[in-house]
């Protein structure tokens, strides 16, 4: 049994992209509970701007997860989470969450960190990470965040009460405390000509 790493994903990771679309889409008819829907697109983005953590075993597909931020990056949520069946069991999705969570920290240390969830087990590692229940009212009011629950089964649980509640728990982290990953010098080195690249773009908009 080889060992599972876990890094933040790249443009080389493009070719799981179908599979852990399909993993999502399984998980989402076992549980019989929302996930948000997403395009190969969308997480080939994701996986290009470092904003995306993916595990493997060698060559073999075991886990995943992505960050998103949102009103004007005053927050940022850690979403899709998932794990494949044949790596459940062996503490996957609590190194994603960790990494995911570490990458949030480092690239947006002032931002809110929250997470919209009905699982138990990331519910338990979000109040390992030092999240708090909170109301609905106290995520982001960002339109787009809100759009991304379209794709979800009980989206009209979240419409019929104008937002105040669903069938997921809304979980914050206000910044502050340490990191339990550590992101590799080259990844910072990465992140950081991302950011200077759209930089450069935005002001040759001006």
């Amino acid at each position: 049994m080889e060992e599972i790493t876990v890094v933040v994903a790249d443009a080389s990771h493009e070719k799981y992209v179908d599979t852990i679309l399909q993993t999502i889409a399984d998980a989402a008819k076992v549980r019989g509970t929302g996930i948000a829907k997403r395009t190969h697109e969308y997480l080939t983005t994701k996986m290009k701007e470092a904003k995306a953590v993916i595990a493997l075993e060698g060559e073999k597909f075991a886990g995943f997860s992505y960050i998103e931020t949102w009103g004007n990056k005053e927050y940022v949520t850690t979403s899709g989470l998932i794990v494949h069946p044949d790596f459940r069991g062996r503490g996957v999705a609590k190194h994603i969450k960790d990494m995911t969570f570490t990458l949030a920290r480092t690239r947006w240390p002032h931002a809110k960190i929250f997470s919209l969830t009905s699982g138990a087990a990331v519910m338990a590692m979000n109040t390992q990470l030092g999240y708090q229940p909170v109301t609905f009212a106290d995520l982001t009011d960002d339109e787009a965040f809100w759009r991304g629950c379209e794709g979800c089964i009980n989206v009209d649980v979240l419409k019929r009460t104008n937002r105040k509640y669903c069938i997921c728990t809304a979980m914050l982290y206000d910044p502050e405390e340490h990191l339990p990953a550590k992101i590799p010098q080259e990844v910072l080195d990465r992140i950081r000509r991302i950011e200077g690249s759209s930089q450069t773009s935005a002001d040759n908009k001006r």
